[in-house]
């Protein structure tokens, strides 16, 4: 992103992008809790956020580690204990909707693991350190990945265990998953559930916001004006 801060306290129509992530969160009826997992020097900036939000559910900071898979095993020694099933998100995602993380609840119900998806559209090469194309993989069986990422927490924590003890390293929770033998489902997620991480996705980003409040607020005047 360039900047001298976390990109998810960046400004995003005039709130921390963070902010925008939070509130979807706070939208799904199937969220309960809340964590987010964050370097400390983060918690001065992040506890204002959270002020100004006023969220009516409980919000727990928690210590990041040094990798993405370190952090997310802090969480889930984090979790309530009551907590049987969690989903992890990257805060960057802050498009994705209310809706999206209440389908991946649902599903959850019927699997131990998931990841929000979507179908890919372009043709993918598989090119060698020489940059000459080895093939071409049918797009059909091709899926990018977003989150959230959803998992029964007792196999979780199981796979992340194992992972320390075998010296994985892994880019998402639901590689730890294939590693150990356990299946992921798709869900299919959104096309604007895009991940902050350059200028030109912010602007992306603001692009979409403001259609998609737009859109809400012309929702709500036609409703106002069919009432009266």
């Amino acid at each position: 992103m360039g900047s001298n801060r976390n990109k998810l306290l960046l400004a995003l129509r005039s709130q921390p992008i963070i902010s925008w992530t939070l509130k979807a969160a706070e939208a799904a009826r199937s969220i309960s809790w809340i964590g987010i997992i964050s370097q400390p020097t983060d918690w001065q900036d992040l506890n204002e956020i959270l002020a100004k939000q006023q969220l009516t559910k409980p919000v727990e900071l928690i210590p990041g580690g040094s990798t993405r898979q370190e952090s997310v095993y802090n969480g889930l020694k984090a979790l309530p204990e009551s907590a049987r099933v969690v989903l992890i998100h990257d805060g960057a995602r802050c498009l994705a909707t209310a809706d999206l993380f209440d389908r991946c609840a649902d599903a959850l119900l019927h699997c131990p693991g998931l990841i929000a998806a979507v179908p890919v559209k372009d043709t993918i090469k598989v090119v060698d350190e020489n940059g000459i194309i080895q093939g071409t993989p049918d797009r059909r069986q091709l899926w990018a990945a977003q989150t959230p990422q959803g998992f029964d927490v007792n196999l979780l924590k199981q796979c992340h265990e194992s992972g320390i003890n075998q010296g994985w390293e892994v880019t998402d929770d639901a590689a730890l998953f294939e590693k150990c033998g356990l299946h992921v489902q798709i869900v299919e997620g959104e096309e604007t559930n895009l991940k902050v991480t350059t200028p030109q996705d912010l602007a992306l980003a603001e692009f979409i916001l403001r259609n998609r409040l737009d859109e809400c607020s012309d929702k709500n005047r036609s409703d106002s004006l069919l009432k009266g």
